[in-house]
């Protein structure tokens, strides 16, 4: 049987200050969903996108999602047996780290996979991100460029000229080498010539219903 919800004393040992009291707003808050909705999955998402990520908040109005402060959100669920705030909520807590955020929802699982299977979207890449192919362009015309993009790509690094009006290699050009982070000037580069090698990607990872963990 599911142990009984009931006020906890959160341990914000660390929150002293101005903070404090959003932190405990924030605990609050998570511990009200766990009484209030059905499901509570983990998610991970990578290369955020705010826009894209708002296409799929549309598809979850009737949910609820935190994403950030995940120390907090440990402390609300609960890192021990001895401090969570449901059955299992501790192993919930554990899953709960980096490019991870909560989602209480009353939509079953399978739904749930649906949504999130159908989130993936390509993206142009940012400097820092790193690159999942190499590129590369060989000398000559390069056509999908207007003639005026010649002084920007030689900015960026690029052996380009005029020739005949039209902005051409003079030799061959290596953009970037797959699994070598993208400098800022890449970045731009493989914008320029519509090149999309990130992907805005949300996955579940576990859920808790009821008093009982599941992994995904």
């Amino acid at each position: 049987m599911p142990k009984s919800k009931r006020k906890r004393n959160a341990a914000l040992t660390k929150t002293e200050g101005k903070g404090a009291q959003l932190k405990m707003d924030l605990v609050e808050k998570v511990r009200d969903s766990v009484d209030n909705y059905k499901f509570l999955y983990v998610f991970s998402y990578e290369n955020m996108r705010t826009n894209m990520f708002k296409k799929v908040r549309q598809q979850l109005k009737e949910s609820r999602l935190f994403l950030g402060k995940n120390k907090v959100m440990q402390v609300a669920l609960g890192r021990s047996e001895e401090e969570e705030y449901g059955d299992e909520l501790m192993k919930i807590s554990k899953h709960l780290s980096g490019n991870r955020g909560l989602l209480f929802s009353d939509t079953n699982v399978e739904a749930m996979k649906k949504i999130f299977d159908n989130s993936a979207q390509q993206d142009f890449a940012r400097a820092g991100n790193v690159a999942t192919e190499t590129v590369q362009f060989e000398e000559g015309p390069l056509s999908s460029m207007p003639h005026n993009m010649d002084e920007p790509l030689r900015k960026l690094g690029m052996p380009v000229m005029l020739k005949k009006g039209v902005v051409t290699l003079i030799k061959p050009f290596t953009v970037c080498e797959e699994g070598e982070a993208l400098t800022p000037e890449q970045a731009r580069i493989l914008k320029h010539f519509n090149y999309k090698l990130a992907e805005f990607k949300l996955s579940l990872s576990c859920y808790w219903s009821e008093g009982v963990f599941h992994e995904i």
